[in-house]
């Protein structure tokens, strides 16, 4: 008799991969590297990081990245929000300081504000959503590339209390430890490509894992410099605060904002997943170059503000798998007046497979042209 794997009720709204990043914490605050086991962790973490850069370039596709500058109103969209407006909010609230956050926590939030959009969950939450797919792919590949040598600058600049975000050493492991890795990735790509899709599945342990190797090298340093007894609960709680406000001004600027510049409901949905997210898998290890001993707090509102994004966006996708799709021929900010999950909204013409009520059987579902590309997300093609 065969044994089911055991796993997390599906109603449960925490990411199982944040349990093992708040199980990783917990370890290191028990069992800290130190001594002699220090350096072997750090050497570990590093090399860590240069294996999950090296795999982001040779899984990112250079010709599906060209091929995406094709919407490039969309992308540059994404990019003022990720790497604008984010740092923008992350410098007004430096205002917080001391009364709500102290200065430690002010600069891991505004840290936060620097690092690139997701791709893995911009996608899913789009796709749930019914928006257009291909242009969160596009985005979200263009924020994490782009993100390699923008998060950096951005960190010399507007870090100025920390010394290691302006130093030189910085820089340098910037650049052997993220940079040349993510380019030879890139040059390999023609001949290991194939066999990363093929054990695509195995990979994403490797990444996570690195992830997680990161995360304990960098609280680890900070249990044995004593940084964590610098923060209590009602710090903590005020930083939750924060990034709820925080999250709630990025979604609601993404999609209403993207409605006044005219991008369709399809477009809308891609640039508000795109948009309002960070990566706490870019963030992380960006955060043990630039910071060194000061990680644990700098990456602490990440990983908080990670959770909050990720089940509030869960809840917003699936709300907006139920909105009606525009009429065709209407405006893209007008909404038109059919059902949910009725197709096309304001047509008479059921989903195919979907019964009308006066038709017992399933309508025949409408063959698609072979001669014109497939609609996705709203808009023909791709990104």
């Amino acid at each position: 008799m065969s044994r089911r794997t055991p796993r997390l009720p599906s109603w449960l709204p925490i990411d199982p991969y944040i349990l093992a990043l708040l199980g990783t914490v917990g370890l290191a605050a028990l069992l800290p590297a130190s001594g002699s086991a220090a350096p072997v962790a750090n050497g570990a973490s590093t090399g860590a990081v240069a294996l999950l850069f090296f795999l982001y370039g040779a899984r990112l596709s250079t010709r599906e990245a060209v091929a995406g500058l094709r919407h490039w109103r969309l992308h540059v969209t994404v990019l003022v929000c990720t790497f604008v407006m984010f740092p923008l909010l992350g410098l007004a609230a430096k205002g917080l300081v001391p009364l709500v956050l102290t200065p430690d926590l002010a600069n891991g939030l505004l840290f936060l504000c620097l690092v690139p959009s997701t791709i893995q969950s911009s996608i899913a939450f789009t796709s749930i959503a019914r928006g257009n797919v291909p242009a969160a792919i596009c985005a979200g590949s263009f924020s994490s590339v782009a993100g390699i040598v923008v998060t950096p600058l951005l960190a010399a600049g507007l870090l100025g209390g920390s010394r290691e975000a302006l130093s030189t050493d910085s820089f340098l492991g910037i650049v052997l430890q993220l940079l040349v890795p993510f380019l030879a990735g890139q040059i390999l790509r023609r001949w290991v490509g194939g066999f990363l899709v093929r054990h695509k599945g195995v990979l994403g342990y490797v990444d996570r894992g690195s992830i997680l190797l990161v995360v304990y090298s960098a609280f680890s340093e900070g249990m044995v410099r004593g940084i964590w007894h610098q923060v209590g609960v009602g710090r903590l709680a005020a930083l939750l605060a924060v990034e709820a406000v925080l999250l709630s001004v990025m979604l609601l600027a993404t999609w209403y904002g993207a409605k006044r510049l005219g991008f369709d409901r399809g477009d809308r949905i891609a640039i508000q997943f795109a948009g309002s997210k960070k990566s706490l898998a870019a963030g992380l290890p960006m955060a043990s170059v630039l910071f060194g001993a000061q990680a644990s707090l700098a990456v602490l509102p990440l990983m908080l503000f990670h959770q909050m994004q990720l089940m509030v966006c869960a809840v917003l996708a699936k709300r907006r798998a139920r909105d009606p799709l525009p009429a065709r021929g209407t405006a893209p900010d007008q909404e038109g007046p059919g059902r949910p999950g009725s197709g096309r909204a304001g047509s008479d013409r059921p989903e195919p497979g979907r019964a009308r009520p006066d038709q017992p059987w399933p309508a025949r579902p409408r063959q698609q042209d072979p001669s014109r590309p497939a609609r996705v997300g709203g808009r023909e093609g791709g990104c």
